[in-house]
């Protein structure tokens, strides 16, 4: 059974930066796709970046330039690198993985989530 686990989030000021990190464990193939999706209370899922195991990305407009997605591809880590954070980045973020190279749903996998909490 794949597990992803998320960590790296917390609680910063805005204009503060976060990493976060999803280290996936128990496939015994390999994941070609992995994504960050972020919900804010009283809203729904949405994409935050996607990437392939060979680094093709997409994220959305809004938040090209604040948050860049990466991958250890040795090490089954994803992370997320988020600068200028502000306010409304504040949501549970979740990691999503499946097995095929596609960037969008629907995904095999998902981690529990890490509380990302924005201060103004």
């Amino acid at each position: 059974q794949v597990q992803l686990v998320e960590s790296g989030g917390g609680l910063v000021q805005a204009g503060g930066s976060l990493r976060l990190s999803c280290a996936a464990s128990g496939s015994r193939f390999a994941i070609n796709a992995m994504g960050w999706y972020r919900q804010a209370p009283g809203k729904q899922r949405e994409l935050v970046a996607a990437i392939s195991s060979g680094g093709n990305s997409i994220e959305p407009d809004s938040l090209k330039g604040r948050f860049t997605i990466s991958r250890d591809n040795a090490k089954n880590t994803m992370y997320l690198q988020m600068n200028n954070l502000k306010p409304e980045d504040t949501a549970v973020y979740y990691c999503a993985a499946r097995y095929d190279y596609q960037l969008r749903p629907p995904w095999d996998y998902w981690g529990r989530g890490t509380q990302v909490t924005v201060s103004s």
